[in-house]
């Protein structure tokens, strides 16, 4: 070495043979020629040539002078890298270049060649790949550690490298890239933050986006040097996050980026960074936290990640961000439970509880995404989602926000379409999503019109989808309605009546457009218009869109046939389809893609249009039913039993024949239905009667041989069949045949001969069919029906007691059980009311007679002859038969105005019979003729009555119907602004003298200072003015007061003279005084007209006479506390749906702690018992649950109760109830029997039987001190509550016969009176006769189930003791904002559709999703209040402010 040193000292270069010395007075192409040997004889050279070493010293030397690292030309620098390259390579490990900044020009130099690695088509692209691949095998850039300015070329190369890389070098450009990149990486001492960021900002999601392959190079880079490079990733993540020294690189602002990117990547660069991140999980900063939500979804969510399960702190505080005060954050937490369900569906349990919080969130985004996330993972694969996750769905059907509503429907109908419809999944998934269908059809339940033509759109597209081939269609809906629940079904048959009666309303229309115009044909049309306008979503634009249409209607011939054909009879569903694309084709406009006039358009098109049904289906319909009755159906596959597919089957044709007649007429469908007739089945054998008697009318025509086989079975069911059959037969008979006359005389003749009272099991029937015979045709029997009656239904049948009944103290018994005799005496009273309704008139007195005879049954308690052989169960249905009838005739006007205030007051208290089934069944028959504006409006006066009802289900119920039955009236006023002379039938408001009045009459009210009394009279009154005081609409406050105040200017008619009589009146007007006065704040206003009493119920008022004495005592004037009254569409204290007649609502609590009427002792509600109803029924988490506590209050361990938890723990206090005294019974003689001629004076004095007496010992009574102190933090007036007394009793028989002196008789003057007669709607007058028989088959089907009701058996009633009641805390009152109710859910079943015999199956499964919006929420003043304290907010919780009165209340509380 000392020799070369020295000749290379000497300064003499060597060239390899045949070049010649390479200068710049040489060409360029010269010197590349030259150059290029010399390149191949360094290629040539190894490591071991020391000679060619030594000898090719200073040619080394010499190529790297300045000459040739600064040459213009690109090929000359090319080679001289190549050739310095090689030099590194045969003189390793000690390069030739001693010089460190002659070493930094070097490869800086070859830096800069290897971007010639860009252009791979270029002819020289070889000689760069062998450079490259020469550096990188030999490691050269390995001797700049030594130099102070390694990490600039370092950064420069790797710059280079992932500058150039492309899609066009292939994997061995890429495999040298990453060894020369790793050497320095893996045998370098530091990596220094710039060489960092050179590497890392390729994965930032932009560079990754313009140069997919310098990505791909990053990331084999940092897989190769995982190890090596992990602690400089680290120690940069914890300056930028931990330490926030943001400036040490430029890629700290994609520092969340790069996180995720390095964790894809390969998880253990992170090792020691994640921990990092969970503290920046409770960063101050909401958009910090909120980026790192972000980041850690993705990392949690994605498809093979694991790191939930290696890094569980990590994912516990992930879920905490659920909780979050922020609400972005919480959004994205929600966004991110979709991929994770579908990914990771092991952490579905984790995740269940915190969306259940967010399902309930205040924002409606965030619970619209938590059904969003849910619904994709279902659509996925349903066992991604277990049952609490599509029960939050199914919650949020009943959101108050129409948004989330929507969203929830729409999901649950496509998980059913997928998984039911076209069993993707199975049958497993199959039956546990079958729910589905049933909760969509209930929400047809609700009010809006939006939710309602949804439901619509479902059915036709995701339940029974139109667009399906007719008899695919077909079996889907047939085994759609026989595996639907009663109340699904319900709303089925509902949504078709409305599309129906909207396609008739339609057809009217298109009719009147076509008359010629007119004043009158305008005045229709907008009329018209105005009720279809009701039937679309927001009425305000769809009454502008209408009158469009109407007009549009008009001008074009084309459009008004193409809806013509659409509203047809005869219209098929191809037809309707057609027609539907047509006029949505010619009505739209390619230049305006958002045209709401179509949009509403299509709305009505899609209601009108019949999608399902025609001709055809049907038929395939009755070949379904009958493929079922050989035995040859799919029943069993399809998981229904025959029977019940058969039955079903029958019941939805029946309903078609409701809404599509004309689609039955063919031979086919009437033979298979005469088969039907033949079956042993009767409810099969009912539903082709009715489906008969809807569709007949051209059998006699068309079908000839038909109606010659029809005939004979329907005389035979008349005289023989059951009674229902028998009552279908003769309504076929005088639907079909134009010889109805002949027909009934052929049956009536036969069976009133063979009327036999000694056959009592064959009397049924016939009383049946002679009682609808004498409905539809009472002129053709009047003279036989008279006598008939006289003589055999009074005299042989009901005043007659022949067998001896069963000794029992039960107040009920199923229908089996009921004596044979009894069963006859009902239908025999029906019997009456049938002939009575035919008639309608009382010329012959036969209405007054019956009156005094059903009055006299209910004075007697149902036995007649008061010969004591009836038993109490018989005695109870005979009752409610009396009051039944009464009430039925009542809604005849005819004989509404013969009933006299006695006979009314005394069937008023039907509705406080002692038999639970009793009040039960009569409430019913009551709100349907209210509902229907049947009933005059006095008999909604009976609702106050059920104040004193001791269950509280039953005062619930009542409230319900009451608060349907007024906003039915005002509805009705709003629409018929004609009907304003009828005021005092329709209006609401005019039921409080009639109320007033009732209250006075009430046989438990008998001394008129009576503070128990005037107390129950209190809250009865308050039953009723709680909802008509709701709204103050037309300043309706200041209206009830003048009435209040005018009656006491009147005297009562019933006794005018009578100064006790009077008093009683006088002073329930203070009660309802001091009740307006203490609820109102505009009572005092000038009433915007002057009152009209009733002059059947009060004297005219004297002028003369000024009446402003206090009638009250004194002590009754704090039971008035100050108040606002309760909306009107709130429920009161229990949100319980209309239950069915003889059906008790009953939740799962109270069906097993329901008792039995056991003996005569009928009382079926305790405290005890009623607070397991409120747990299950009453209660109900608001939609707008406060956000999970990160932990309670200092001091307050455990303390985490909700608004819902207070309210209940108040209503869960026992209420206060009177000591029940028994009454002694008296029997009515049976001499007083035979003078049903005359008119007895029956004064309402028959009261109730009251429960047994409790002692005080065992029922401690609660202070009434004690309670007024704890009015302050309660947000009901404990005195506003339902009433605490038991069963009322009834008065001494002998009332009839002789009279108390303090309560004498007067006997009724006849003096004129307004007639407060009930009108009916349009469209009820059109379809009248229809209607009547729907209502009587109604509630024929009612009292069949009646007799299943529960049974509630007697016992003592127990309170509370007194320390419990101290133990539980109070309300507070209602003053929660409105913005505090953001989210809070839509009333289920209070809805306005007729519709709303709602059973209790569907009130449990709702109780989840809807709001008890009656009950209050918490005060403003008591809420917690959600703020980030500065110790908490880390973590973004919410915290419980201490505010002085939470630790106030908490006193309180304590104290007691």
């Amino acid at each position: 070495m000392a020799h070369s040193k020295t000749r290379a000292n000497d300064g003499k270069i060597t060239y390899p043979p045949g070049v010649k010395e390479i200068s710049d007075k040489i060409s360029k192409e010269e010197m590349v020629r030259r150059l290029k040997m010399v390149v191949k004889t360094f290629m040539d050279m190894d490591q071991d040539s020391e000679e060619e070493k030594e000898l090719y010293l200073n040619l080394a030397l010499h190529l790297a002078s300045d000459f040739f690292l600064k040459h213009p030309d690109k090929d000359v620098r090319l080679l001289v890298a190549c050739c310095l390259a090689d030099i590194f390579r045969i003189y390793a490990p000690e390069a030739p270049y001693t010089s460190p900044d002659k070493l930094k020009d070097i490869f800086m130099f070859i830096t800069r060649q290897l971007k010639g690695l860009e252009d791979t088509k270029s002819p020289q692209f070889n000689r760069y790949f062998y450079l490259l691949e020469n550096i990188a095998w030999v490691k050269s850039y390995n001797i700049c550690f030594e130099l102070e300015d390694s990490n600039e070329i370092f950064t420069q190369l790797y710059r280079t490298l992932f500058s150039v890389i492309n899609n066009g070098h292939n994997q061995k450009v890429h495999m040298h890239m990453v060894d020369l990149m790793s050497s320095i990486i893996c045998e370098g001492d530091t990596v220094s933050q710039e060489l960092l960021d050179t590497v890392l900002v390729n994965l930032v999601p932009a560079h990754k986006n313009l140069n997919k392959q310098a990505y791909d190079l990053a990331k084999a880079l940092l897989k190769r040097t995982a190890q090596a490079i992990e602690p400089y990733i680290t120690n940069f993540f914890n300056q930028v996050l931990m330490l926030g020294k943001t400036s040490i690189s430029d890629l700290s602002e994609h520092v969340f980026d790069l996180i995720l990117e390095l964790y894809n990547i390969d998880s253990h660069l992170l090792l020691s960074v994640l921990p990092q991140l969970e503290f920046k999980l409770k960063s101050n900063d909401n958009e910090e936290r909120l980026q790192v939500v972000k980041l850690l979804a993705k990392m949690f969510g994605a498809k093979d990640s694991e790191l939930a399960s290696q890094n569980k702190p990590l994912w516990q505080c992930y879920l905490g961000r659920f909780n979050d005060i922020h609400v972005p954050i919480r959004l994205e937490c929600v966004k991110f439970a979709s991929h994770c369900l579908m990914n990771h569906p092991d952490l579905a349990k984790d995740l269940t509880e915190y969306l259940k919080v967010r399902s309930h969130d205040p924002e409606e985004a965030i619970r619209h995404d938590v059904i969003v996330s849910i619904v994709t993972a279902a659509k996925k694969d349903l066992l991604l989602v277990n049952d609490p996750l599509l029960n939050f769905v199914r919650e949020r059907t009943l959101d108050k926000r129409w948004r989330v509503r929507k969203e929830a429907m729409m999901g649950l109908a496509q998980i059913y379409k997928k998984y039911s419809l076209q069993s993707e999944a199975g049958k497993e998934a199959s039956k546990q999503i079958a729910w589905i269908k049933d909760k969509l059809l209930h929400i047809y339940y609700q009010n809006s019109i939006d939710d309602r033509l949804l439901v619509e759109r479902i059915f036709a597209q995701y339940m029974v989808p139109h667009n399906l081939e007719t008899n695919e269609r077909m079996k889907c809906l047939y085994y759609l309605y026989a595996t639907l629940d009663s109340n699904a079904v319900k709303a089925l048959n509902e949504m078709w009546k409305c599309q129906n009666l909207l396609r008739h309303q339609v057809k009217d229309l298109v009719d009147l457009i076509k008359q010629p115009k007119t004043d009158a044909s305008s005045k229709s049309i907008f009329s018209k218009v105005m009720v279809i306008t009701r039937n679309l979503p927001d009425p305000g634009k769809a009454q502008d869109f209408m009158k469009k249409f109407t007009q549009v209607l008009e001008d074009d011939n084309k459009i008004r046939h193409q809806l013509e054909m659409l509203v047809s009879p005869t219209c098929s569903c191809k037809q309707a389809e057609g027609c539907v694309r047509e006029i949505t084709k010619k009505l739209g406009n390619p230049k305006q893609p958002t045209n709401p006039f179509l949009e509403m358009i299509k709305f009505l098109l899609e209601r009108i249009a019949p999608v399902h049904i025609d001709t055809e289906s049907i038929s395939a319909l009755i070949k379904q039913v009958n493929r079922s009755i050989d035995g040859t159906a799919d029943d069993e596959d399809e998981g229904v039993p025959t029977d019940q597919a058969i039955r079903a089957g029958l019941e939805l044709l029946k309903v078609l024949s409701f809404t599509h007649p004309i689609s039955f007429h063919s031979a086919e469908t009437f033979e298979s239905l005469l088969a039907c007739l033949k079956m042993d089945d009767e409810k099969v054998a009912e539903a082709a009667l009715q489906i008969f008697k809807n569709t007949g009318g051209k059998i006699e025509e068309d079908f000839t041989h038909i109606r010659s086989a029809l005939l004979p079975v329907l005389h035979h069911k008349a005289k023989k069949g059951p009674p229902r059959q028998a009552k279908y037969a003769i309504h076929c008979i005088h639907a079909i045949f134009s010889s109805k006359e002949t027909q009934f005389a052929q049956i009536f003749e036969p069976l009133h001969k063979s009327l036999d009272p000694g056959n009592l099991e064959h009397l049924i029937t016939p009383l049946v069919s002679i009682g609808h015979i004498a409905l539809l045709a009472p002129d053709q029997f009047a003279a036989p029906l008279k006598s008939l009656v006289a003589t055999f239904i009074v005299k042989d049948l009901l005043m007659s007691d022949r067998m001896p009944g069963k000794k029992t103290t039960k107040l009920w018994v199923p229908d089996e059980e009921v004596s044979p005799e009894t069963l006859v005496k009902i239908q025999a009273i029906k019997m009456m009311v049938r002939w009575l309704l035919g008639m309608k008139n009382n010329h012959s007195k036969s209405g007054t007679s019956t009156l005094r005879l059903l009055t006299t049954i209910l004075h007697s308690d149902g036995d007649l002859t008061e010969q004591g052989k009836i038993s109490k169960p018989d005695m109870s249905r005979l009752r409610l038969a009396a009051a039944s009838a009464i009430v039925k005739l009542a809604q005849e006007p005819c004989y509404h105005e013969i009933i006299t205030l006695e006979q009314y007051q005394l069937c008023a208290l039907a509705i406080n019979d002692e038999c639970y089934q009793v009040r039960q069944a009569f409430a019913q028959k009551l709100h349907k003729g209210l509902s229907r504006l049947r009933l005059p409006l006095e008999y909604m006066a009976i609702c106050a009555l059920c104040a004193k009802d001791p269950v509280k289900e039953r005062r619930a119920h009542a409230r319900q119907c009451l608060v349907k039955n007024i906003n039915v009236r005002r509805e009705y006023l709003k629409q018929h602004a004609a009907v304003s002379e009828k005021l005092l039938s329709l209006l609401p408001e005019y039921v409080v003298p009639y109320t007033i009045h009732l209250l006075a009459h009430d046989p438990d009210y008998v001394k008129v200072q009576d503070i128990e009394q005037l107390k129950d009279i209190k809250e009865c009154l308050w039953f009723i003015l709680e909802i008509l005081m709701s709204k103050n609409e037309n300043n309706s406050h200041a209206f009830i007061r003048k009435m209040v105040e005018n009656i006491k200017q009147t005297k009562d008619v019933q006794g005018p003279e009578d100064p006790k009589m009077n008093e009683k009146l006088y002073t329930v007007c203070d009660i309802a005084m001091n009740i307006i006065m203490s609820k109102s704040t505009t009572y005092s206003l000038e009433s915007p007209k002057d009152p009209v009493l009733p002059a059947r119920y009060f004297t005219q008022p004297d002028k003369n006479f000024s009446n402003t004495k206090n009638y009250l005592p004194p002590e009754m004037k704090s039971f008035f506390t100050p108040g606002k009254p309760k909306a009107a569409n709130v429920l009161g204290a229990v949100n319980k749906p209309l239950s069915s007649a003889g059906k008790q609502s009953q939740s799962k609590s109270s069906r097993m702690e329901t008792i039995s009427n056991a003996s005569s002792n009928s009382n079926p509600s305790s405290p005890g018992r009623i607070k397991g109803r409120l747990d299950s029924t009453e209660m109900d988490h608001s939609e707008n649950e406060e956000y999970t506590m990160a932990s309670p209050l200092p001091g307050k361990k455990n303390d985490k109760r909700d608004d819902s938890e207070i309210v209940r723990s108040d209503l869960e206090k026992p209420r206060n109830r009177k000591k029940i005294i028994t009454d002694p019974e008296e029997k009515l003689g049976v001499d007083d029997l035979n003078k049903l001629g005359q008119e007895p004076k029956l004064r309402s004095q028959r009261g109730r039987k009251r429960a047994a007496a409790v002692s005080e010992s065992e029922e401690p009574q609660w202070p009434e001190e004690k309670r007024l102190k704890e009015d302050v933090l309660e947000s009901e007036d404990e005195q506003n509550s339902p009433p605490k007394k038991g069963r009322r009793g009834r008065p001494p028989k002998s009332a009839v016969g002789s009279t108390p002196k303090e309560e004498p008789i007067v006997k009724t003057p006849k003096r004129g009176r307004k007639k407060a007669v009930p009108v009916k709607p349009v469209e009820e007058e059109e379809e009248e006769q229809e209607e009547e028989e729907e209502q009587e088959e109604e509630e024929e089907e009612e009292e069949r189930q009646t007799g299943n009701m529960e049974q509630k058996p007697k016992g003592r009633q127990y309170k509370t003791p007194r320390k419990a009641q101290q133990r539980r805390p109070a309300r507070s009152k209602q003053t929660a904002s409105k913005e505090n109710e953001s989210s809070e859910e839509m009333d289920a079943f209070q809805s306005s559709s007729p519709v709303q015999d709602i059973a209790q199956e569907v009130a449990m499964e709702e109780e989840e999703g809807s709001n008890v919006r009656g009950m209050g929420r918490i005060s403003c003043r008591l809420q917690q209040k959600i703020i980030a304290t500065k110790e908490d907010v880390n973590v973004g919780v919410i915290k419980i402010s201490e505010d002085p009165l939470v630790r106030g209340l908490q006193h309180v509380l304590e104290k007691s």
